[in-house]
């Protein structure tokens, strides 16, 4: 418990080796989900190396996403998609699923989608109905 307590949710899902992990898995749950698939660019790649740099830093880890890129002003990247209330949860299930098959902890699963939910929400810019 006291380990749990004194280190960070990045130290405690694997550091960059478990955050890997878990955007692979996120993305391979993303590739055989047609309807969130459309959301995504053809080329897949560049959002797995920017949610990996994300991940590490919102986690914990080192700032490397913002070094980059700058603050995440995550909202306004994530405009140019459309975003319904559908895909936000089908996003939060794979995410789930990716994050089990990744061996995270049901405590710090618990924790991250605390907050996670809550902002894969805001990130919804479209009704359902006006989404394919």
């Amino acid at each position: 418990m006291e380990e749990a307590e004194t280190s960070s949710l990045f130290e405690r899902v694997g550091g960059a080796a478990g955050v890997e992990c878990i955007v692979e898995a996120f993305y391979a749950r993303v590739e055989g989900d047609l309807p969130l698939r459309e959301i995504y660019p053809e080329d897949l790649e560049p959002g797995k190396a920017k949610l990996k740099l994300y991940l590490e830093q919102w986690l914990g880890g080192e700032p490397r996403y913002s070094v980059r890129y700058g603050h995440p002003r995550l909202r306004m990247r994530h405009l140019p998609f459309a975003i319904g209330e559908h895909a936000a949860g089908r996003w939060l299930r794979h995410m789930r699923a990716a994050m089990q098959a990744s061996g995270v902890g049901e405590a710090e699963e618990r924790v991250i989608f605390a907050q996670l939910a809550p902002l894969a929400h805001h990130m919804v810019n479209r009704h359902d109905e006006d989404v394919r």
